[in-house]
């Protein structure tokens, strides 16, 4: 019998601290959500030099969100990140010598951001040594598009983003 009661008591016991670990967890997820959410739509690139060095770094952010309307024709909008070795680019990106297309189109607009715009507040890798833009392309039709970061002196990457999962995008039906 008291084998019985202790067991009762100690599982009461242990599942109130549990409950209230939990809870706490959900609470901090909940507070840090849009970082997480904004963090799923983030890809990174570099371009190197012949020596296999990084030159510059890229990181874009994806700004979409899921809408109920069919004929969704909004421009794609990205928070871009940009760090170069050489400090090209770091001031204004019209006059550097890197340039940034989705799906081969310019940006319509680019709107330079400081570091500490509160817009980047839920935004992953922000420094104090990079540069911001609020970048607004031409609105893309098909679900999936490749932001392309392309230097004269350097390479060129590309980063896939899609409206979507990507895995809905490559899941093959057996």
């Amino acid at each position: 019998m008291r084998n019985i009661t202790f067991m009762v008591i100690a599982a009461t016991f242990l599942t109130a601290c549990t409950q209230k670990e939990e809870i706490s967890l959900v609470r901090e997820f909940e507070k840090h959500k849009p970082f997480h959410k904004n963090l799923s739509k983030t890809e990174k690139v570099q371009l190197y030099n012949l020596a296999g060095e990084t030159r510059a770094l890229l990181v874009a952010t994806y700004l979409y969100t899921q809408t109920s309307h069919k004929k969704d024709e909004r421009d794609e909008v990205f928070i871009i990140g940009i760090y170069a070795e050489d400090g090209t680019g770091n001031d204004d990106f019209t006059k550097s010598e890197y340039a940034l297309t989705l799906n081969g189109q310019p940006p319509k607009k680019i709107q330079k951001l400081n570091y500490k715009d509160i817009r980047l507040k839920d935004i992953s890798f922000v420094t104090e040594w990079g540069s911001y833009y609020l970048m607004t392309f031409s609105h893309v039709e098909s679900k999936s598009f490749d932001l392309v970061f392309e230097s004269k002196n350097y390479a060129r990457g590309t980063l896939h983003f899609a409206k979507v999962a990507k895995y809905v995008l490559t899941q093959k039906a057996d």
